[in-house]
């Protein structure tokens, strides 16, 4: 590696880091992550805590960007990536469905934003609703990214545009619904 702010810390690797933070988030208990990398809970936050200090002081992004880069791909971890919470059936296929079927990834997204406007935790929602928790949405999130930023590249802004006007559409529909449970809007009933 010519970076040295890439060199893993204490054993652990930025590929192991961000798998942890991917686990972690999706709702898995930390000892068993920590136990299935084989490391202790006190190295893992001294690690934790200088891979967040690498990245803030890698004024070239590189860190930031590399985890990126392995947050994405946390499904590939030789250690970790058969770990996985407790999900329903119904959340495995929408999980399913998230990551190949880009209408339904827009959908959600626009439909946790909506939540958030309303006040309403828009991770908590998407589980609630759909089985999928904020760590396995972040994953599939990373995924979708790397291809609408291949779409940028490629000059397909046609492509990114539609994906964009339909998640915009998404967001209106789900704001309708949540504002239709919250009693509606403050401003439903002036008149103009």
């Amino acid at each position: 590696m010519s970076n040295p702010l890439l060199e893993p810390i204490h054993g652990v690797s930025l590929f192991d880091y961000a798998a942890v933070c991917a686990k972690l988030g999706a709702g898995v208990a930390e000892n068993d992550v920590l136990s299935a990398l084989g490391i202790e809970s006190a190295v893992y936050e001294e690690a934790s805590a200088l891979w967040v200090a690498r990245m803030q002081e890698d004024s070239t992004w590189e860190v930031t960007t590399e985890f990126g880069k392995c947050f994405a791909e946390v499904e590939n971890h030789p250690k970790l990536k058969d770990l996985n919470a407790a999900v329903t059936e119904d959340g495995l296929e929408n999980m399913e469905k998230l990551k190949t079927d880009r209408y339904f990834y827009e959908e959600l997204c626009g439909a946790r934003i909506a939540a958030y406007n309303y006040g309403l935790d828009g991770a908590q929602w998407t589980q609630d609703n759909f089985g999928i928790n904020l760590g396995d949405f972040q994953i599939v999130a990373m995924q979708w990214a790397a291809i609408q930023k291949s779409e940028v590249d490629g000059d397909d802004f046609e492509n990114v545009l539609h994906f964009s006007n339909y998640q915009q559409e998404k967001i209106k529909e789900y704001s309708s619904q949540f504002a239709s449970e919250q009693g509606g809007n403050v401003s439903d009933d002036i008149e103009f």
